[in-house]
């Protein structure tokens, strides 16, 4: 396991998460790299969306994967004298049991660390794998085209990959774990207050904590949505387990290497202190 906890022990300048030319990014690496050293970052993961065996406009394509290798290569001997550096991840798309971050062909690459996240659950009536991680406009349409606008098979199967996933394990941090719950709410307001929705976020929030990786507190959706992905009704039951924690902000354009990040380390370190405080 790549070991975050002493890498941000004390130190708030990292990133871990991350995406450029080679997914959905909208800047190349190496401005990434200029951008994130000039905001004072000391450690930042590059994390393509990885290769899926289906059409996928936001996923790297298989034949970029060694020119994406050698660039963070080049940009580590590029800032050499800096104090920043630049990690090899993806962020690996568990499909099912015959792909994500447990498959041979990411065991094999050299990557420093690996995401496991779940983007994509199969239609109930082709299997065939549906990316309901876009835009709630997109996420709309799929409801009506492949799941019947059945909330609740969308919601139980993006658990159940979720907790396919890290029993298979082959990753080492889990990306945003309850992400199909900012959709979801969209399609069906209050249904995380639901309790069948509350019944498979501590299922996964346990199995999380078994398998001993580490969650990353994702900020993309903060200032947009007012989102951070885990809930913050979750955090005090994984600091609680001991859980490693990193903020990640999961940015796509340059300008946002460091979106919300400050607002929610604030957060983390209130809560940690608030389960650390004994009560009366």
């Amino acid at each position: 396991m790549f070991d975050f906890k002493s890498i941000t022990l004390g130190d708030s300048r990292y990133n871990f998460h991350s995406h450029t030319q080679f997914c959905d990014g909208r800047a190349t690496m190496a401005e990434f790299a200029e951008a994130v050293s000039n905001a004072g970052f000391r450690h930042w993961g590059f994390s393509p969306h990885s290769p899926v065996p289906i059409d996928s406009p936001c996923n790297m394509a298989e034949y970029d994967v060694p020119i994406y290798l050698a660039e963070v290569c080049r940009l580590n001997s590029l800032y050499e004298s800096s104090d920043i550096e630049f990690y090899t991840s993806m962020e690996i798309d568990y499909l099912g049991e015959h792909w994500g971050p447990a498959n041979d062909y990411f065991q094999q690459l050299p990557l420093d660390y690996r995401i496991g996240s779940v983007h994509f659950i199969p239609s109930p009536d082709t299997g065939e794998p549906v990316d309901i991680d876009g835009r709630y406009e997109s996420f709309l349409r799929k409801m009506h085209d492949y799941f019947h606008d059945d909330i609740h098979y969308v919601v139980n199967t993006f658990f159940d990959q979720s907790l396919a996933m890290v029993r298979a394990g082959g990753f080492d941090l889990i990306g945003h774990f309850d992400k199909i719950g900012h959709n979801a709410s969209h399609f069906c307001p209050g249904i995380e207050d639901e309790p069948f929705y509350r019944r498979r976020l501590l299922e996964l929030t346990d199995a999380i904590i078994a398998s001993g990786v580490t969650v990353e507190i994702n900020t993309k959706a903060l200032a947009e949505h007012g989102r951070l992905f885990p809930s913050s009704s979750v955090w005090p039951i994984l600091l609680k387990a001991g859980v490693p924690v990193v903020v990640n902000s999961d940015a796509h354009y340059t300008h946002l290497v460091n979106a919300s990040r400050p607002e929610a380390l604030a957060m983390l370190e209130k809560t940690a202190a608030e389960i650390s405080t004994p009560t009366l």
